[in-house]
């Protein structure tokens, strides 16, 4: 009880530096009308670091996203702790970014406690099929949480779906994005939403430093992709695509290299496990 409260404290406390001293934006490029996912396009993902030059990391990064989650070079840790999540209801909005479909809080959404930094929620927003694979599989959504810290440091927590149940959180959306579906750039006030109701879990999650999956492909940006796959309808994905009307299949960046980075999977020991998710 007195770590929670401890928690509560920190979180409120880091929410109002927040609201006061206010956060720079993610650095995600908001108009998307200038790249497009076309293998063969002169705006293809190969081309993204030509079109702009503020966009050069995107062909000269060395810490790309996506990356294949491989068994062969993950390392099983027990150090890293579980993702400590502070959520709360916030007024947001739904965005039609032209390739994706965008979900962004108005005021302080919450946060996640990183590696002694607090990162507060931005938004989040859609790629399919995912943009990380598991051992060569890529499944049939990603939802990415983009967070950014005090000093503009940026912290994603990446979710997978695979066809199955509903996603909940989705369920709630679906005639909202219907009613921007069609129109570019189209935005729409969606009242209070709580991140809460997103489906995260905690106890198994990959960790690795590596970049924004759009332009500017910005790096050292802190990733956490949770292990769980959850479940998702086909009909929510395909709303999602035919929603931006980009006359493309799929919105997710191919796969990048590792190269010499390190990437870690944080499994419970098993008292923390019996314990349940904070």
């Amino acid at each position: 009880m007195k770590l929670l409260a401890t928690r509560i404290v920190l979180c409120t406390i880091f929410l109002v530096l927040a609201l006061h001293v206010g956060l720079t934006t993610s650095e995600e490029v908001e108009d998307e009308s200038e790249f497009n996912y076309d293998a063969g396009s002169e705006r293809g993902p190969a081309r993204w670091g030509e079109i702009r030059r503020e966009w050069g990391m995107c062909s000269s990064g060395s810490m790309q996203s996506p990356i294949d989650l491989s068994s062969e070079r993950v390392q099983v840790v027990a150090h890293l702790g579980r993702l400590k999540r502070c959520y709360k209801a916030s007024n947001a909005t739904l965005k039609n970014r032209g390739h994706d479909i965008t979900l962004r809080w108005e005021g302080g959404a919450g946060s996640i406690y990183v590696n002694g930094t607090w990162y507060l929620l931005k938004q989040c927003h859609w790629h399919s099929p995912s943009e990380h694979a598991v051992n060569g599989r890529r499944f049939d959504l990603e939802l990415h949480m983009v967070h950014e810290s005090l000093n503009g440091k940026v912290a994603v927590v990446g979710i997978m779906y695979k066809l199955g149940r509903p996603d909940t959180f989705l369920s709630m959306m679906m005639k909202h994005i219907e009613d921007i579906a069609d129109i570019h750039e189209a935005e729409k006030a969606v009242g209070i939403v709580n991140p809460k109701r997103i489906k995260i879990g905690s106890r198994k999650y990959y960790r690795y430093v590596g970049s924004l999956t759009v332009p500017p492909c910005t790096e050292n940006v802190l990733w956490t992709i949770v292990q769980k796959v959850r479940t998702v309808a086909r009909e929510q994905v395909k709303l999602l695509r035919k929603a931006v009307r980009d006359d493309s299949e799929f919105n997710a960046r191919p796969l990048q290299p590792i190269n010499i980075r390190s990437v870690q999977l944080f499994r419970p020991t098993y008292c923390e496990s019996e314990s349940g998710d904070p």
